[in-house]
C-alpha cells in the first residue's frame, strides 16, 4: 500500500499495522483515515480495544450504519485479541464488507504472533510494517521528513539535529516541522539548526557520553542530571555511550592517514565528529574500550530489566567510563 492510499486500496479490505514505532504505525492509520473521509466526508470513524473485541462488536463493526454506508474502523492492541474472537475476525477479514476500511494495529513483539500469520495468508489484507529506526538511519528519517515538507537539509545539519533532539521519532517529526515552518523555501544548514537547538543538545544523551568518554567526570554527571531531569529516557542514554565507544573503538582500529570524510563513513558519525572522536582516542587503549562496552551492557541490561534505582546505575556507568580512561 503506498503512504498516501486511495479508498480503493482500504475500503473493502483490512490494513494490518505491525511494529513498535508508534509514530509510523499512527501516520498509517491517519492515512487510511484520510483516505475513507477523501471518498466520503460523511464517513464514520470509530476505534475499539482488541482486549473488548467480542462476536457482538464484530457484528456491530460490520453492520450498516443508521447515518453512513462508509467507515473506518481501527482496532488497537492486536496482540491482546481475545482467543475466543480469533475466528470471528478471521471469518470477517476473510470477506470484508465493501464500504468499511478496518485497520488493525499490531504493537509488535511475540503476543498475538498467531494471528498475524493466519491474517498474512488472507488475500483481504494488507500489512503495513512500522520497523523501529535503527540510529544510523535517523539522519535519513530527519532528510525525508524535510522533503516531505518540500524542504532540503544539509546532511551535517540532518546529524546535528538527531544529536541534539535525540532518537524520539515524534521529536525529530516535530522539530522538522518547525524548521521548515520558520524558514519557509530555505534549505535547512547547520546554522540554522544549532540556532534552534544547540542548547537542548547540552542536555542529550550524548552530551553524557562526550563528557564521559572525554574523562570530563563531574561534566558528565551534570549532563546527566539535566538529561534526566529533562526527561530523556534511560536506554537513550546508554544507547549514546555504546554508540561513543563504538566508534572509539573503530577508530583505534582505522587506518592512519584516512581522510576524515572516510573515517566518518567507517565510525558511523557526521564528518564534523570525527575531530572529537580524534582528540578522546588518545586516551584509550583496545582493552579499556572493551571494558567500557560490557560496562555499558551490563547498564543497559539492569535498565531494561527495570533496575530499583535506573540514575543510580547511570551514576555507576559514568564513573567506571571516566576511570577507565584516567587509567591509560
Amino acid at each position: 500500500m503506498s503512504r498516501t492510499p486511495t479508498a480503493a486500496q482500504v475500503l473493502g479490505r483490512v490494513v494490518l499495522v505491525t511494529g513498535k514505532e508508534e509514530l509510523l504505525s499512527e501516520r498509517t492509520v491517519g492515512s487510511v483515515r484520510d483516505a475513507v473521509r477523501a471518498h466520503d466526508p460523511e464517513a464514520e470513524v470509530g476505534e475499539a480495544a482488541a482486549s473488548d473485541l467480542t462476536l457482538a462488536t464484530l457484528g456491530e463493526m460490520a453492520a450498516p450504519s443508521l447515518f453512513s454506508t462508509t467507515r473506518c474502523v481501527v482496532v488497537r492492541g492486536l496482540e491482546n485479541l481475545p482467543d475466543e474472537s480469533v475466528d470471528g475476525l478471521l471469518d470477517y477479514a476473510g470477506a470484508p464488507a465493501d464500504d468499511i476500511a478496518l485497520v488493525l494495529v499490531h504493537g509488535g513483539g511475540p503476543k498475538g504472533s498467531g494471528v498475524l500469520t493466519k491474517l498474512r495468508k488472507l488475500s483481504a489484507v494488507t500489512e503495513v510494517k512500522s520497523e523501529e529506526i535503527k540510529r544510523s538511519e535517523l539522519t535519513g528519517f530527519v532528510t525525508s521528513e524535510f522533503a516531505g515538507h518540500g524542504a532540503t537539509i544539509a546532511h551535517d545539519a540532518a546529524a546535528f539535529l538527531v544529536t541534539a533532539v535525540g532518537q524520539d521519532l515524534r521529536s525529530l517529526a516535530a522539530a522538522a516541522h518547525q524548521l521548515t515552518n520558520d524558514f519557509p523555501g530555505e534549505p535547512i544548514s547547520i546554522d540554522k539548526v544549532k540556532r534552534y537547538f544547540g542548547g537542548r543538545a547540552e542536555a542529550t544523551s550524548f552530551a553524557v557520553a562526550d563528557a564521559a568518554f572525554s574523562g570530563r567526570r563531574e561534566a558528565a554527571l551534570e549532563e546527566l542530571r539535566w538529561a534526566l531531569d529533562g526527561g530523556t529516557a534511560t536506554v537513550l542514554i546508554t544507547s549514546a555511550m555504546a554508540s561513543s565507544a563504538r566508534s572509539l573503538a573503530r577508530y583505534l582500529g582505522a587506518a592512519r592517514g584516512a581522510r576524515d570524510n572516510d573515517l566518518a563513513r567507517d565510525l558511523g558519525v557526521p564528518p564534523w565528529k570525527v575531530k572529537q572522536v580524534r582528540d578522546q582516542s588518545r586516551s584509550w587503549t583496545p582493552e579499556a574500550i572493551g571494558t567500557a562496552l560490557r560496562a555499558v551492557a551490563t547498564a543497559d541490561a539492569d535498565i531494561k530489566g527495570q533496575a530499583h534505582d535506573a540514575s543510580y546505575t547511570l551514576e555507576r556507568l559514568v564513573l567506571t567510563v571516566t576511570a577507565l580512561r584516567t587509567q591509560r
